[in-house]
């Protein structure tokens, strides 16, 4: 199959997303993949230029090693607000020109706008557009005063869709209520590969970052969120009253990255806090092995409240107990029995990583999640993904 992506993100800086995964392994499998994307994260270049030019290269893959996908990077005018009117021009004419040349069998969509024009000329050339939702698209709208709008179109992007897929029962429930014919809804979790994590090397890591074999470990990985709340599990971590043996690791960078370097500093800490920036993939299994509980502490807000970052089986799958807040998309996918301790916020994240530290269950929670997780294997979750996508094709 020809497979055209359509995404609002920055598919080379962010990830891997499940996108990434599915894409890089249907492409192992001999699928052609071409993605259109969305630098999102331009106003952090201290070099960009107004207005930016149209970029075509070959992503280094993310997951799957030799599984490089041509990006497409339409120009846009690198200014607020006017980006998105550039954006629905030059979108417009990049997924004119790829349906054309590239000759999609498959559209599949992971943004708003994009989508939106995708659908319209997906429609007129009879080719089936698969919508793909990883998140409350219209809450990732980083302007509040266009939320409204975005929601308006992401709605008509679920009623125009011949499939709506989501990652997790929440979001599908969602999907439902913001337009999607419950017919034209299905299912298809995040997955895990457990062959990623057969070699990691729990004592060489621990030793490399300075962690002697007493301590305990809490582990996060990913966005450093403003309301990632690990701001709150830090501070909580170096109070007088937390035991010295409890350590913070956290592999990734973003908004609170600044803030964690001034509190590890600070004298009370010593070494209690341990920041590394953004890894590459192959190197995270070694990160998860030296940990011994992963946290998941964001706030229920709009954006959380529905998802389930792939973080968390992975993390599961590494078999860890994880300490997360009560998100209800969370729950609704992990129940009270598998391996995760909820908590009401993120304050209470070391108050119960001392608890299940010292009461011996920390293993059986980490047996449990990785049972848990065990039958979502990456291969699987592909073969139904790929599946979905020929009876798209087959039945247009």
């Amino acid at each position: 199959m020809r497979i055209l992506v359509v995404q609002e993100s920055n598919w080379i800086a962010k990830g891997p997303h499940q996108s990434h995964h599915l894409m890089e392994r249907l492409v192992s499998r001999g699928h052609d993949v071409r993605v259109i994307d969305f630098d999102i994260v331009w106003r952090r270049d201290p070099e960009r230029k107004i207005l930016s030019s149209r970029l075509e290269v070959q992503a280094p893959p993310k997951a799957i090693p030799g599984a490089a996908i041509t990006v497409v990077r339409p120009g846009i005018v690198q200014l607020p607000v006017i980006e998105y009117l550039s954006l629905l021009t030059s979108h417009r004419k990049e997924i004119i020109y790829q349906m054309e040349t590239f000759k999609p069998d498959v559209v599949v969509g992971f943004g708003i706008l994009n989508a939106k024009i995708a659908i319209s000329q997906c429609r007129s050339r009879g080719i089936p557009f698969v919508y793909y939702i990883i998140d409350e698209l219209h809450r990732l709208v980083p302007q509040p005063f266009f939320q409204g709008i975005a929601r308006s179109i992401e709605r008509s992007n679920y009623e125009r869709s011949d499939l709506v897929l989501s990652i997790n029962e929440a979001l599908r429930d969602y999907t439902i209520g913001m337009g999607a014919s419950p017919e034209k809804t299905r299912v298809i979790r995040a997955g895990i590969d457990l062959d990623w994590l057969k070699h990691a090397d729990r004592e060489k890591k621990r030793e490399e970052l300075g962690i002697s074999p007493d301590d305990i470990v809490l582990f996060f990985m990913g966005w450093l969120y403003e309301f990632s709340g690990i701001r709150e599990v830090a501070s909580a971590l170096v109070k007088e009253d937390a035991p010295g043996h409890l350590k913070l690791l956290v592999v990734g960078e973003g908004d609170l990255w600044d803030d964690l370097q001034k509190l590890k500093s600070t004298p009370d800490v010593k070494g209690r806090i341990i920041t590394v920036g953004w890894q590459p993939y192959a190197s995270i299994p070694d990160f998860l092995a030296a940990s011994d509980i992963c946290i998941l502490p964001a706030q229920n807000n709009e954006i959380m409240r529905n998802i389930v970052p792939i973080k968390m089986y992975e993390y599961m799958a590494a078999g860890k107990p994880v300490i997360a807040t009560k998100l209800p998309g969370i729950m609704k996918e992990f129940g009270t029995d598998n391996g995760v301790v909820y908590v009401e916020n993120a304050e209470g994240v070391v108050r119960n990583a001392v608890i299940i530290s010292q009461n011996g269950s920390m293993m059986h929670l980490g047996e449990k999640a990785r049972a848990f997780v065990k039958q979502n294997d990456w291969e699987t979750i592909t073969n139904r993904f790929e599946e979905t996508l020929r009876g798209m094709v087959h039945a247009h």
